[in-house]
């Protein structure tokens, strides 16, 4: 019996720095591409003040060519499309947020950061971030 264990202590020994180098590469690996993920991040991620809001926001819609789109009409009107149904409210921007007000539990304001072409929505209280791109109005009134 202590033959056999001493077979197998020996083969993990030999075993242990290849072990070790694998464990250490992995780590490594995952380490860079973490660290690199996050550095890209933060570089084009940018918050965007009241007026850049204003600016891009105004009579264009954001939409993530699927499932929803708003349209930010000049006069302050906001017209919704989600899963088929229609809504009208309207948005105004307050201090650097954008709020929107659709007679919904989730009316309020967001902050508002853009990455590439991607704008993310990001609710001052309780919800869910928004993602998608600004485009002109499909259907201007």
């Amino acid at each position: 019996m202590s033959e056999v264990l001493q077979k197998v202590r020996a083969t993990a020994l030999r075993e242990l720095p290849v072990r070790c180098l694998i464990a250490a590469l992995t780590s490594g690996i995952a380490g860079l591409v973490a660290f690199d993920a996050g550095f890209v991040a933060a570089e084009t991620l940018r918050k965007l003040s009241g007026a850049q809001i204003r600016a891009k926001f105004t009579g264009m819609q954001l939409t993530d060519e699927v499932h929803y789109r708003f349209a930010y009409e000049r006069d302050g009107t906001l017209r919704s499309f989600a899963m088929g149904v229609k809504k009208r409210g309207k948005w105004v921007i307050d201090k650097d947020q954008l709020c929107l007000y659709l007679q919904e539990s989730d009316d309020g304001c967001y902050d508002v950061t853009l990455s590439g072409n991607t704008f993310t929505l990001t609710p001052a209280g309780l919800g869910s971030p928004l993602d998608g791109i600004l485009q002109p109005i499909s259907d201007p009134q």
